[in-house]
């Protein structure tokens, strides 16, 4: 986390901004964001799996993403008010991601979200 800030001082409900493919990874036409893997609950759910997951050329299992970049069990606007569909059920990168961190932050300047104070 960064100094000075606390997870509660972000509103993940208002950001989503993790939920993008970062413009490098789509620079470089990587569009395979975040793996699903077994344990996550996604792969255990056939109607989840149906509607969210995509397989690579590779046989991996990713998210499934809008043709802008935003994976598609984001609902909402980025930055303005966002849920997401399979919270309960997300993978484990997504998990990863704590409100605050650097990562976080790096995903909020990316998109142009100006971090809460």
């Amino acid at each position: 986390m960064s100094p000075g800030s606390r997870a509660q001082d972000f509103d993940c409900k208002r950001c989503g901004a993790c939920c993008a493919n970062p413009d490098d990874n789509r620079a470089e036409q990587f569009l395979d964001y975040v793996e699903v893997r077994p344990g996550d609950g996604l792969l255990e759910k056939p109607d989840l799996m149906r509607r969210f997951v995509v397989y690579n050329a590779d046989g991996i299992p990713h998210l499934r993403l809008h043709q802008d970049g935003r994976c598609l069990a984001l609902r909402g606007k980025l930055g303005h008010r966002v849920t997401c569909t399979i919270y309960e059920n997300r993978p484990t990168g997504c998990r990863r991601v704590e409100a605050g961190s650097e990562r976080c932050l790096g995903y909020r300047r990316e998109r142009g979200l100006v971090a809460e104070t």
